[in-house]
């Protein structure tokens, strides 16, 4: 569909819907000879699994906690029988709301499924926020261990 209907749609303006194909937070989308913008139909594509898994320590006296953090969430996407393209390692602690690694993970709109062992390790408050976010991007969260973590961060 032309970026005019895809705007209509969306209910957004169509310069809003230029600067988002322009920025590439369109994706699929692609320009004709002509000038014209193309908006695929989402139905017609089909969207590939994109696994992550995101492991955090607070300090780097962890760090042994931290690989084996990780391993055990590939394990675990290994006997579900997904294929994780991307293990994020990361130290810093959960009450910092600038963590690199995360927002590199959460800014990526191609992935399907994030896989953490418990909440805190996304952050100490405003996971749920965190949820809301994925779910807008079609991210399914997956929390391994849902009860709270006693353990200092």
């Amino acid at each position: 569909m032309k970026l005019s209907v895809w705007a209509k749609k969306q209910g957004i303006a169509y310069r809003t819907a230029w600067e988002h194909f322009r920025t590439g937070k369109i994706p699929n989308a692609y320009k004709l000879a002509s000038g014209t913008i193309i908006v695929p139909d989402e139905k017609q594509i089909p969207k590939t699994e994109f696994i992550v898994t995101y492991a955090r320590v607070s300090s780097s006296v962890n760090k042994s906690s931290l690989e084996s953090q990780s391993q055990r969430l590939i394990d675990f996407c290994n006997a579900n029988g997904w294929q994780t393209h991307l293990n994020v390692k990361e130290i810093g602690s959960g009450l910092n709301d600038k963590r690199k690694k995360l927002e590199d993970v959460l800014a990526k709109a191609r992935v399907t499924k994030l896989v953490v062992e418990h909440k805190d390790r996304l952050a100490r408050f405003g996971v749920n926020y965190i949820e809301i976010l994925c779910n807008h991007i079609g991210c399914e969260l997956v929390v391994l261990n849902q009860t709270l973590n006693d353990k200092e961060d």
